[in-house]
């Protein structure tokens, strides 16, 4: 590395992965796992907090003896790449630290990950998960302890077998258990947690989803509590949605009238499968639907997977990584899902072309929540949206990643048509804009004038 490259990084301050410290210490360490167990990153010695270069003192031995600490401390054990350099007549060691291939790394048996710039000790479930990408598995691969082929439904099987077959053109000729043998669903005869949850018998216990139609907060008008295997929960799921919506008739000139539902059936499907899918069936509660006047809530237990932020779903900037291996498996053999990791923006995507205002998506009590919104948008002379869609979305738009979701479904606007649309106050606008464009989440395109700004 050069001198004026580390330079650019400590004037950059610290980050996701740049750490400095004033000197070596149990602190160094622990720097070094968090950025084995994230994305790898820079331990920079001899920089204090404020970024000043105060330099250490240092031979070649203490280096070899700082290595031999960092190795005889983690396991499995890490070894940085370091670098010695002279800045302002000031020695700086740097450790450079790649993402272990074998995760999760400890450091005296207590595992850390990097967030933002800080460090932060890891939780049972984030072990376990780290420990299970590391052996390219997720939790429904494993064997039910609880259940056998007894508890399953061959029927449903043949029925999963035969939609295969239809989407592929071929016929499956070995039986339902040897096929699902062959997928590794069934392993040395036991059944997987996965596979219980796709084609239970009866009542499945974990399989929890509730959907009620609300008048109010508090006033619920109908419901439906199901415990089914997850290819049956889809259909009524989305069954018991369709017949709460309200129906206009479009007259065309055609024979037959057009229906239009409220809401996108497309859209409503997309979510269903998102969340019946991607859902974290291990914890203990159950999935929500709320379905209201004017907006529909869908929630899910469990955080989003693999360490990815709102930001990054609703700008494409990640690599997907599947919770439940073996179900997305599945959805993806029959059928019913096309390609993984791009459910979001295709949401998106079909509420701005169905002419309703872009939903709400966000992290809530250690779950994941999307409110579709039934309010339309209304275009102006130009194919751009008027204030029809701000006067909505004014009442959701409380942080940069609600504004970040109105830029995407609204590109090109400048900051104070933002505020004025949106109706929020322009500093603030500028400060969430500003955040946003260091996050590289969005982007300002074209002249100072007629410019605006974009998802990125």
């Amino acid at each position: 590395m050069t001198k004026d490259e580390l330079y650019h990084i400590i004037s950059n301050g610290e980050s996701e992965t740049v750490e400095f410290k004033s000197m070596f210490g149990k602190e160094v360490i622990e720097s070094i796992v968090a950025f084995s167990n994230s994305k790898g990153g820079k331990v920079i010695i001899g920089v204090n907090d404020n970024k000043n270069i105060i330099g250490v003192t240092v031979s070649d031995e203490s280096i070899q003896k700082w290595i031999n600490e960092i190795k005889q401390n983690t396991n499995p054990q890490v070894i940085p790449d370091t670098e010695t350099l002279e800045l302002e007549g000031k020695t700086v060691v740097l450790f450079r630290v790649i993402e272990y291939p074998v995760k999760p790394v400890a450091f005296h048996n207590k595992y850390y990950k990097r967030k933002a710039n800080s460090n932060h000790l890891m939780s049972i479930e984030e072990i376990a998960n780290e420990h299970l990408k590391t052996i390219n598995s997720s939790w429904d691969f494993y064997p039910d302890p609880n259940h056998s082929i007894h508890n399953i439904s061959i029927k449903k099987i043949r029925q999963f077998i035969h939609n295969i077959e239809q989407k592929n053109h071929s016929e499956i000729t070995i039986s339902p258990v040897d096929f699902l043998s062959k997928l590794e669903f069934i392993r040395n005869n036991k059944i997987t947690f996965g596979v219980y949850l796709l084609f239970a018998e009866d009542y499945c216990s974990i399989s929890d989803l509730q959907i009620g139609r609300f008048k109010s907060d508090t006033h619920i008008i109908d419901s439906l509590s199901l415990n089914t295997d997850l290819f049956t929960e889809v259909d009524e799921t989305i069954a018991f949605i369709k017949k709460h919506l309200m129906v206009e008739y479009i007259i065309t000139g055609e024979p037959r009238r057009q229906e239009r539902f409220d809401y996108p059936l497309e859209a409503i499907r997309e979510i269903v499968i998102n969340m019946i899918v991607h859902r974290d069936y291990r914890d203990s509660s159950g999935s929500i639907i709320k379905i209201f006047d004017d907006r529909i809530e869908f929630f899910n237990p469990g955080n989003l997977y693999g360490g990815i932020t709102i930001s990054d779903l609703l700008t494409d900037n990640y690599t997907s990584q599947a919770r439940n291996k073996l179900i997305a498996k599945a959805f993806k053999e029959a059928g019913i899902i096309e390609r993984y990791g791009s459910g979001i923006r295709r949401i998106l995507s079909i509420c701005n072309d169905y002419g309703i205002i872009p939903p709400r998506i966000e992290e809530v009590f250690n779950g994941f929540r999307v409110v579709l919104f039934k309010k339309k948008t209304r275009k102006n002379k130009n194919g751009g949206v008027s204030e029809g869609v701000s006067e909505g979305v004014s009442e959701g738009v409380n942080n940069k990643i609600d504004l970040l979701n109105y830029i995407i479904a609204n590109p090109g606007l400048r900051t104070n048509h933002l505020a004025k649309k949106i109706k929020v106050p322009q500093k603030t606008i500028e400060r969430w804009l500003s955040e946003l464009k260091t996050e590289k989440k969005a982007v300002y395109k074209g002249s100072p004038k007629t410019g605006g700004y974009y998802a990125k």
